[in-house]
């Protein structure tokens, strides 16, 4: 799951591809539409859609002539589960992000071993 993870971070660190994730979770686009709505030519928008298919994030279609992107749920139900690894320590227990090392350090020392 870490190779999968860092491909999933580095095509979610560009904005083009994070607007394209929003807009393919909430219905099929097609390829071209995607490109004029982001102002992208076709060849940009190609890369930015192999990036995306290669972390796992988007399927191509073809219906007919045109290909459709569609988000694939799995992609993001893996970040999702790895960044809920993270709750305990800015969530439910109280914790925030800023105490996460000495949350750590305190785990380390009773012999718990939460990574």
């Amino acid at each position: 799951m870490a190779g999968d993870l860092d491909a999933l971070f580095a095509a979610l660190a560009n904005g083009h591809r994070r607007e394209m994730v929003s807009m393919v979770a909430l219905r099929p686009w097609s390829i071209s539409a995607l490109a004029r709505e982001r102002g992208l030519t076709l060849p940009a928008m190609n890369k930015h859609v192999r990036v995306l298919e290669e972390a796992g994030l988007v399927v191509r279609r073809k219906l007919g002539r045109t290909t459709f992107l569609t988000l694939d749920r799995t992609a993001i139900l893996d970040l999702q589960a790895w960044v809920t690894r993270f709750h305990a320590y800015w969530g439910t227990n109280k914790e925030t992000l800023a105490n996460y090392e000495p949350a750590i350090a305190r785990e380390a020392k009773s012999g718990r071993d939460t990574r």
